[in-house]
């Protein structure tokens, strides 16, 4: 078994493609829970390693059998938790193959077919979303290294600015002011925290999460010296967008370099319906977001953005002698936090390829729109509210009861039909629905609504 030959290849794959179109034939119908846990799934599992190796053919399909019964049925168009979306055929397809070829898109000269595909994709994306066409974009894993790539390029910035010198490190550099809206998502914590910023120093949030910009202004003029704003595009529980307007402007005004967390609400810059909540957005500094989220490509495929692309590739650009360097073009790796990689910007080219502009804004425009009817069916069961207002593709459903909320949840997610997350916001718990499938049509609204009104029916939730 330690020499692979061309039958063991096609045999397989032929083995993993009868068990993916299977999977994949399933998910409009199967529970969206897992059959079984982690523990059910181990014990499916040989817990030692074999002496022999096995025939690939087998291999596979030992996996597929161990594992089908714990997955989830993440691709279901009625699956909201987390903000997950599917994948399109054409971003499928394009993954397998970027397994296949096995470039390691880090540079230019040995990869040139993948970076290429990854350049037109990241041109696209800046087009599409309206940010400034000079920007650098880096292909990352997902949107905490997205937001850990601007962070990085920004914290370097802001120290140069300062007359400080970032390759001395930040122990030896003025403190860093990272402020955020009180509603600042989790992965924005850690990517500062990672930088070496610390937690965001919050400023204030509406009911809503939009950053409180009186309360910007305010901290700003506390303090001088190296500054970091962190805003937000769509709030993971309301979907609210910040006023990036008025808060581009203020920060700017003081100095700071400002990052936009766009994870799954950048893209509502892409639909002229929706382009309205982001005014302002492109006047930031820095974006990041998440494609397997909004756009609908499979995991390991985050984005990060930075207007001045040479500060990008001064904080994160790789510079070795055996490194190859193309004329003063940076290469893949320069705006990354890594060197060896996939080309996960190619399954980002084939999903854009295949929708083309008015495809995307039919998405965007059709997650915000069964966001909208999810919300009307919901209120019109008794004894449920809707907590947000549905501004993009959110919705916090809750009753007048925190215990009752926790059983509905819990309800939806034994029954199968629907797995919406549940959690705490402005104090009450409620059960999130992040529409961000694109397969979430009028049947899968109308399948959701009346599985929550079957919960409400049989927890005795009134109005």
């Amino acid at each position: 078994m330690d020499g692979a030959t061309k039958e063991q290849y096609r045999e397989a794959l032929e083995v993993a493609h009868r068990h993916a179109l299977s999977w994949l034939d399933s998910l409009p119908d199967r529970p969206i829970r897992p059959a079984l846990d982690v523990d059910g799934v181990l014990a499916r599992l040989e817990p030692r390693l074999p002496e022999e190796g096995t025939e690939p053919r087998d291999v596979v399909e030992e996996l597929a059998a161990a594992s089908e019964p714990g997955l989830m049925a993440m691709g279901s168009p009625r699956f909201y938790g987390f903000v997950i979306g599917g994948a399109y055929p054409a971003a499928l397809a394009a993954d397998w193959l970027v397994a296949a070829w096995d470039q390691n898109t880090g540079s230019r000269q040995p990869t040139p077919a993948t970076a290429a595909v990854e350049e037109v994709a990241g041109g696209w994306l800046l087009d599409l979303l309206g940010l400034p066409a000079e920007s650098g974009v880096g292909f990352v894993t997902g949107g905490t290294t997205a937001n850990l790539a601007c962070l990085v390029a920004a914290r370097d910035a802001v120290l140069r600015r300062a007359g400080a010198d970032p390759a001395a490190g930040i122990a030896q550099a003025p403190a860093i002011r990272f402020l955020a809206g009180d509603a600042v998502h989790t992965s924005m914590q850690l990517a500062g925290r990672i930088a070496g910023l610390g937690l965001p120093r919050t400023v204030g949030a509406d009911d809503q999460g939009r950053i409180d910009v009186a309360g910007l202004e305010r901290e700003l003029a506390e303090g001088t010296g190296p500054t970091i704003v962190a805003l937000q595009a769509g709030d993971v529980h309301s979907g609210a967008f910040d006023d990036f307007t008025s808060a581009v402007a203020v920060a700017h005004r003081a100095g700071a370099w400002v990052h936009v967390d766009g994870a799954f609400g950048l893209w509502a810059a892409a639909s002229p319906r929706l382009r309205h909540l982001v005014a302002g957005l492109a006047d930031a500094d820095s974006w990041a977001t998440d494609a397997h989220k909004t756009l609908n490509v499979p995991y390991d495929c985050g984005v990060a953005i930075v207007r001045d692309e040479a500060a990008m590739t001064a904080s994160l650009g790789a510079h070795a002698a055996y490194l190859p360097a193309v004329a003063s073009i940076p290469d893949p790796y320069d705006r990354v936090p890594e060197l060896s990689r996939r080309a996960r910007g190619v399954p980002v080219w084939a999903a854009l390829r295949s929708l083309g502009r008015q495809g995307v804004v039919r998405l965007v425009d059709g997650l915000a729109d069964a966001a909208t009817d999810l919300a009307a069916g919901f209120r019109a069961v008794p004894g449920l509210e809707v907590l947000n207002d549905v501004a993009f593709t959110q919705v916090c459903l809750a009753t007048g009861d925190d215990a009752a909320t926790a059983a509905l949840g819990e309800w939806l997610r034994d029954e199968g039909t629907v797995w919406a997350s549940s959690s705490t916001w402005r104090g009450r718990t409620v059960v999130r629905f992040a529409v961000s499938n694109h397969g979430t049509d009028a049947e899968a609204v109308r399948r959701t609504v009346d599985a929550v009104a079957r919960g409400a029916a049989a927890l005795g939730i009134t109005g």
